[in-house]
């Protein structure tokens, strides 16, 4: 009996990499540790090979010095082996295409910034193999996206309610929109595939916000099962009430020992048309960073601790995705009780 499950990892891989405009002749580095997957390598060499590029594949020790277990959190400097090695650093900023399938990647790091700024495009990959086949990306989704990042940058203020008792006032001066389309096509450009989402980074946001019944924790990657209500005040997370999901973020924000534990960071919406709400509940929590709950068309994302922006480096992120919402940037409504608002 032949084992064809790498025939379609090498197709959906050479056509994200052709999303990412690889071409004939550039350099890429397929870049991994001890923990990442080796078919996912194996599929990422063959299809930059099959791209016409040059291609190195590097393999740097694990090992983070985040404060809690390597489960695709998104958090922290990334590597130590490459934040400590300017030989790997060097690598890296040389490629025109980094393939990034270490377990955390370099999403809020430092080091990442150094990159892109010379020029090489980054793309992290992670999620089980029919999460990346079923969220492959399409180019039309980065003209979606780009959308709500316009129409962020011209607005004042992005306000975020549901029947359950939210109601967030988020400032959106100096709030820096950005985008995930789930490939990496401009030079300079780290993108996360998959995803589709637009957020931003804002300092000030005021109010409460209440999670329901299944929203989603992550990196916890539990569904919330009693109410949960945060007090918010200029950015803060002033008080957490609610049952025993309460008191898992209470004991997280307290046991971090990190300034910025109760500070929100950013916040957007999904626009993953292909994503399900349910993907958390069928894996196990190591098989998935979890991007079907961050990027769900029509959810709202807040996370906590890092903020590039303001400068603050984190160890503390959550990322809390959420259904049921209405989120409006100035008039208009972008989402409209957790569903997209087609315009």
């Amino acid at each position: 009996m032949f084992d064809l499950s790498s025939v379609d990892l090498l197709d959906a891989f050479t056509r994200e990499l052709r999303l990412c405009k690889l071409s004939e002749g550039e350099h890429v580095v397929v870049l991994s540790e001890p923990g990442s997957r080796g078919d996912y390598v194996a599929a990422a060499f063959g299809a930059a090979k099959a791209c016409g590029a040059h291609v190195i594949a590097a393999t740097v020790p694990g090992g983070s010095p985040a404060p809690m277990p390597s489960t695709h959190t998104g958090a922290g400097p990334g590597l130590v082996s490459v934040l400590n090695d300017s030989t790997a650093q060097d690598l890296l900023k040389s490629a025109d295409l980094v393939v990034d399938l270490t377990r955390e990647g370099f999403i809020h790091a430092p080091v990442q910034q150094e990159i892109l700024r010379a020029g090489t495009r980054i793309i992290f990959v992670c999620d089980a193999p029919d999460v990346l086949i079923r969220n492959l990306p399409k180019e039309a989704d980065k003209d979606e996206v780009l959308e709500g990042v316009r129409l962020l940058k011209q607005s004042s203020v992005m306000r975020v309610t549901s029947d359950a008792g939210t109601d967030l006032t988020i400032q959106l001066a100096g709030s820096k929109p950005e985008f995930q389309c789930g490939f990496a096509d401009d030079p300079g450009r780290w993108d996360h595939w998959p995803s589709t989402m637009v957020l931003c980074w804002p300092e000030i946001s005021d109010g409460q916000i209440v999670l329901a019944e299944g929203d989603i924790l992550l990196p916890f990657k539990e569904y919330v099962r009693q109410p949960v209500t945060l007090q918010i005040s200029g950015g803060q997370i002033e008080k957490v009430s609610g049952g025993a999901e309460a008191e898992l973020l209470s004991t997280f924000f307290d046991d971090a020992d990190d300034q910025w534990a109760r500070s929100l960071s950013h916040m957007g919406w999904g626009l993953m048309r292909t994503a399900d709400w349910f993907a958390t509940a069928m894996y196990g929590k190591d098989d998935l960073m979890g991007m079907d709950a961050r990027a769900f068309a029509g959810n709202f994302l807040w996370s906590t601790g890092p903020h590039p922006v303001l400068g603050r480096e984190s160890y503390a992120h959550l990322d809390i995705a959420m259904r049921g919402c209405t989120v409006t940037v100035d008039d208009t409504e972008v989402v409209t009780g957790g569903r997209l608002t087609e315009r």
